[in-house]
């Protein structure tokens, strides 16, 4: 008879074990699962919160991205508008430095012709004063010759004729 009585079921253990059940699912929701839900779902809100931020930070980065973008594509038009206005600036300093060498060019040109002129003068000049000593020279030969007035009258006459051919 010992093996039946390890088989059979006692109703008062059996009420007692129930309620010990209970009681331990009470208690284990109360102190376990609670706290554990609980944490759960404070990592959650967490991991939601991070996620958001990570959301938030993305778009901040992709706002900032295309400000950079849209500030480099403005620096490379700055760039090239200030490379332009060089180009044109550097343009304008030739011109202006090429037109001032014309004039100077221009300028040493007129005055080398004015040198050349007045060269040509004080050749002319001295080619008169030999020919006028010349004329002396010639002159006191003839009257060592004794030239009579006609004769006199024209060698003054050819002389003056050549003189005036020189200018």
């Amino acid at each position: 008879m010992q093996t039946q009585d390890l088989v059979t079921i006692v109703p008062w253990t059996f009420i007692a074990q129930i309620c010990n059940l209970f009681i331990q699912i009470f208690l284990i929701k109360k102190f376990l699962i609670k706290p554990i839900k609980e944490v759960i779902a404070k990592r959650h809100a967490l991991a939601t919160e991070e996620l958001d931020k990570a959301r938030r930070t993305n778009t901040e980065a992709e706002q900032i991205k295309s400000e950079y973008e849209s500030n480099l594509a403005n620096a490379k038009d700055e760039a090239a508008t200030i490379i332009q206005t060089a180009n044109r600036t550097a343009i304008q300093k030739s011109d202006e430095i090429i037109a001032n060498a014309n004039k100077e060019a221009a300028a040493i040109r007129r005055k080398a012709e004015n040198d050349i002129a007045l060269e040509r003068k004080s050749a002319v000049n001295e080619i008169k004063d030999e020919i006028g000593s010349m004329a002396l020279d010639i002159a006191e030969k003839i009257i060592e010759r004794e030239v009579d007035e006609e004769d006199h009258k024209k060698l003054i006459d050819e002389f003056i004729e050549n003189v005036g051919d020189v200018k």
